[in-house]
């Protein structure tokens, strides 16, 4: 059986239920691969500022760097709105894909086809 660490941030709002949700799916689907997974929780967001006074710490950083992948939930919500923009709750994500070599979220995209001509995708 292999061994997997994952990173696991549910985020706020939402984001919480969502992960949790995410987790319970690939549970079983990593069980039924026969994967062994270790699931390492993190804070990052609302929630990190709540804990630590920052969206981010290093201590997050170095986990998600250090794991096979990371599950990451939602971010912010109406009670970090009025805080220092230095510490938004996005900054998170910001820091994440900056300190991971990332740069964006992908998502399914379908042009309608009348667009086409104007998008900036390749066919």
């Amino acid at each position: 059986m292999s061994e997997k660490n994952i990173v696991l941030i549910p985020g706020d709002g939402i984001g919480t239920e969502i992960i949790a949700a995410a987790k319970a799916v690939c549970d079983v689907a990593f069980e039924k691969a026969g994967v062994k997974v270790n699931w390492i929780d993190k804070k990052a967001g609302g929630a990190s500022i709540d804990a630590y006074g920052v969206p981010l710490t290093e201590d997050t950083i170095e986990a998600c760097k250090s794991a096979d992948a990371v599950l990451l939930g939602a971010v912010g919500g109406p009670k970090w709105d009025n805080v220092d923009p230095s510490i938004r709750p996005e900054k998170a994500i910001l820091g994440l894909r900056k300190e991971l070599g990332l740069f964006c979220n992908l998502r399914p995209v379908k042009i309608h086809p009348s667009l086409q001509e104007y998008s900036p995708l390749k066919k």
